[in-house]
């Protein structure tokens, strides 16, 4: 029995352990710095989304592949996937860029919400994904923000 307790008590300290071998990560900063146009299929609008990727740790992150979705005025907008992999060296930033596409139903349905609001300044837009780095390296981020776009100005003849 006291075999047991002592292996017991053993698996116990040695789980306990394991939590400190995981570093405590501050999440990354992101934000979209580009935005290009890329080829496109018949009911779809493709984009390369250029997003820097700032990670104020001391270890590097590796990454193996990225993941992004897009909601604009509470709507899903693009959504997009990269099997890029690469590596942000410790208090560095990197730019990376992931081609997302665009329904044309996410269109239709954006129109539609901006037929109700009747602006397009200060549109709510939020940017999730994630750097995949394996098993406990996966890194998830998330930007948020106002789209204001530019006023035309008045011509004067």
């Amino acid at each position: 029995m006291r075999r047991v307790q002592a292996v017991i008590l053993s698996l116990l300290l040695l789980s306990l352990s394991a939590c400190a071998l995981f570093p405590n990560r501050d999440p990354v900063n992101i934000n979209v710095v580009g935005l290009e146009p890329l080829p496109s299929q018949d009911l779809e609008v493709r984009f390369a989304i250029k997003i820097r990727v700032q990670n104020p740790n001391e270890t590097a992150i590796d990454y193996n592949g990225i993941a992004l979705d897009l909601e604009v005025n509470g709507h899903s907008l693009a959504s997009g996937v990269s099997d890029q992999s690469g590596s942000i060296p410790r208090f560095s930033e990197s730019i990376v860029t992931v081609p997302v596409s665009i329904s044309a139903f996410s269109v239709l349905r954006q129109t539609l919400g901006l037929s109700q609001t009747q602006t397009l300044d200060n549109l709510p837009y939020v940017l999730r994904g994630k750097l995949a780095g394996g098993l406990f390296g996966t890194m998830r981020f998330v930007d948020s923000g106002k789209l204001s776009l530019p006023k035309a100005t008045a011509a004067t003849w």
